[in-house]
């Protein structure tokens, strides 16, 4: 759980961080591209020799998780405001749930619910107008969704195969290897010659692709085999009251602070429905790690 919060509290920073200096600048394919390349970077000196049919899994949930997520993302700004953006991607949970309890071929309702909470505290915070002409960009959006949802997950059950003592930090330089093969090539066919232009463009790449990348999903990751699928399902809505409450310190934004609170509570409802006895957690969900 610490591991989530931790990743939680630092995109929070990274959200301001793109929107200010990056958004609208910077070509979001080169953007991509070189995040996905510096977390590789970060990783690779840690990398071991492991079986083929991990490293091609790690390479496939990587090209998922981030390279097709990313993909999508980016096309959902053509076609939709920021704010309908944020608001159609508080459906993760609701993917997340469900997307592990058909692979464990069970139904934690427990969980479901919990992820229908997330997502109703999530539209609260961030609701707003939505256009006339949003469906395509709500199915791109949903796309992103499941795909980042799916890497999850994926990631989740595959490391529930391998005995605890895998060092996780030497084979996840194969994920990055696996998003690196999609956004190398996205860049090339759609990219554009709009690059940075500034010193502080460039910090924030780099800070974007050595730590909130480099660093951030390899601990959310971490983070996913240690938790329940419904604590995992809740927190990937956390970002959006931890992005507004940086939007209100720090870059002085105005919120609505009511709705902000009245989310967050919902927030903390929905972990603690999904909060197992130790017994329950070992015998199941969370493949014998307590979260």
């Amino acid at each position: 759980m610490s591991y989530l919060i931790a990743v939680t509290l630092l995109w929070a920073f990274s959200f301001s961080l793109i929107g200010v200096y990056l958004a609208g600048q910077v070509d979001a394919y080169f953007a991509v591209l070189l995040r996905v390349l510096l977390a590789f970077l970060v990783l690779l000196p840690f990398i071991r020799p492991q079986p083929m049919a991990l490293v091609l899994k790690l390479m496939a949930l990587g090209a998922v998780q981030l390279g097709l997520m990313y993909l999508f993302y980016y096309q959902s700004f053509l076609l939709l405001t920021v704010p309908e953006v944020l608001i159609f991607t508080i459906f993760t949970p609701v993917y997340i749930t469900l997307l592990y309890d058909i692979a464990q071929r069970r139904f934690q309702y427990r969980f479901l619910l919990a992820a229908g909470l997330a997502v109703v505290a999530a539209a609260i915070m961030r609701y707003q107008h939505l256009s006339q002409d949003y469906w395509l960009g709500f199915a791109v959006v949903q796309g992103a969704n499941l795909c980042f949802a799916i890497g999850q997950v994926g990631y989740k059950l595959l490391l529930a195969k391998y005995p605890p003592q895998l060092a996780q930090h030497n084979v996840f330089a194969w994920f990055y290897l696996g998003a690196l093969v999609v956004a190398l090539p996205v860049w090339y066919l759609l990219g554009s010659a709009q690059y940075p232009q500034t010193n502080v463009q460039w910090l924030v790449l780099f800070w974007l692709g050595l730590v909130a990348s480099g660093g951030g999903y390899f601990w959310w990751n971490k983070g996913t085999t240690q938790v329940s699928s419904g604590v995992l399902a809740v927190m990937n809505n956390m970002l959006i009251p931890a992005g507004l409450l940086v939007n209100i310190l720090i870059w002085n934004r105005s919120e609505n602070i009511l709705a902000l609170a009245i989310g967050s509570v919902l927030l903390v409802l929905s972990c603690k429905l999904c909060q197992l006895e130790r017994s329950t957690i070992i015998s199941g969900d969370a493949g014998g790690k307590t979260s």
